[in-house]
């Protein structure tokens, strides 16, 4: 198993930036894939920006430019730097890892527990 611990996340107001930080534990061999996805009440779970480890990013149309997502593979962390927060980027953040199953095509996906961003207008 997997373990993620996400941080960082908190109220600030728009304008402003924030930077989450998530500590993988456990099983981390094999690790391909880290990201951030966010989910608003009401709402489904949408990809923020994932890094794979070697090097290719990918992200949402709406946080180009003012997200930037990061990784540090000796402290199997991964961050992400948010600037310029808007009221809709107001979600919990959840960290995601991902890597390869024992069978063959499989995937195994592990999630924090989320951290609140809250971006007052």
């Amino acid at each position: 198993q997997v373990q993620l611990v996400e941080s960082g996340g908190g109220l600030v107001q728009a304008g402003g930036s924030l930077n989450l930080s998530c500590a993988a534990s456990g099983s981390i061999f094999g690790i391909d894939t880290m990201g951030w996805y966010r989910q608003a009440p009401g709402k489904q779970r949408d990809l923020v920006a994932v890094g794979t480890t070697d090097g290719n990013t990918n992200y949402a149309d709406s946080v180009k430019g003012r997200f930037t997502i990061s990784r540090d593979n000796a402290k199997n962390t991964v961050y992400l730097q948010m600037n310029s927060l808007k009221h809709e980027d107001t979600a919990g953040y959840y960290c995601n890892a991902q890597k390869s199953g024992v069978l063959p095509g499989s995937r195994n996906d592990y999630w924090g527990q989320g951290t609140q961003v809250t971006v007052s207008s």
